[in-house]
């Protein structure tokens, strides 16, 4: 079943889209006339906005609450999937975009056992395991976008943990490629350099000597923008990039070049 025989409008699933990249992501999603259903940890009035910044684009959002690296969770979540998409009429999605994350900056002398385990529980095995729960409600034909990171091609002390864990997803989006190709679902990963958010409690937004110097080692001269991203995003899962498959997809204006 093709997406315009199941629903007239596009659907993603977006985690982690209350603010930041995901946000940017849905609302962008919103101005393609493509409906979201979205997850956040714990701000529900940011989910509120958000759904508030979808429908001003003329689109419908549904934001649902999920830990993203509780999977004992994931069963009851996709019950409510069910019903989001009810209420958008539809009973499948087009688009999953995994992108809830944590950060992370400890040198790897000083990192604790907990810390990685927190860390492929959100970045590894959730997307793993909520990617799985989610295929019988994805469509044919449908498209898979996994976060990753600039820090898997180029290394920053004291993001070890985080970068090999983005660095096994990247591995992990191509065997999603080889393995739902028979269902015509694309699997990518996109991978941003440095983003003004308030990702890593705003860093390089708010700290003008890390921003200055992001930009100074940055091929276009600043740091990314969510509005860099979002939009890519967006375009990647459109049609016209059909083609695209199993790729690593770097959108970082051009780091450490």
């Amino acid at each position: 079943m093709t997406a315009s025989q199941n629903t007239a409008r596009r659907i993603a699933i977006v985690t982690g889209g209350s603010r930041g990249l995901g946000r940017n992501t849905i609302i962008h999603l919103a101005r393609r006339g493509v409906d979201s259903v979205f997850t956040y940890h714990s701000n529900e009035a940011e989910a509120r906005s958000a759904v508030d910044a979808v429908a001003a684009e003329g689109a419908r959002a549904v934001a649902l609450q999920l830990d993203a690296g509780n999977t004992a969770t994931f069963d009851a979540f996709v019950e409510q999937v069910r019903g989001a998409l009810s209420t958008l009429g539809a009973t499948r999605f087009d688009y999953l975009v995994n992108n809830a994350g944590t950060s992370h900056h400890t040198p790897i002398a000083e990192t604790t056992e907990a810390q990685v385990d927190a860390l492929y529980n959100v970045h590894f095995k959730g997307v793993f395991f909520l990617t799985q729960k989610l295929l019988p409600l994805i469509n044919d034909g449908g498209r898979i976008i996994n976060l990753s990171s600039g820090l898997t091609r180029f290394a920053m002390p004291g993001s070890a943990p985080y970068a090999a864990m983005k660095g096994a997803i990247e591995v992990l989006t191509r065997y999603f490629a080889k393995e739902f190709a028979e269902r015509g679902i694309t699997a990518n990963t996109v991978a941003p350099g440095a983003i003004a958010t308030d990702f890593s409690g705003g860093m390089v937004r708010d700290n003008p000597e890390i921003n200055q110097r992001v930009a100074g080692f940055t091929a276009l001269g600043r740091v990314g923008q969510p509005d860099d991203i979002g939009p890519m995003i967006a375009a990647l899962l459109s049609d016209e990039n059909r083609w695209v498959t199993g790729q690593r997809i770097e959108v970082s204006g051009g780091m450490l070049l």
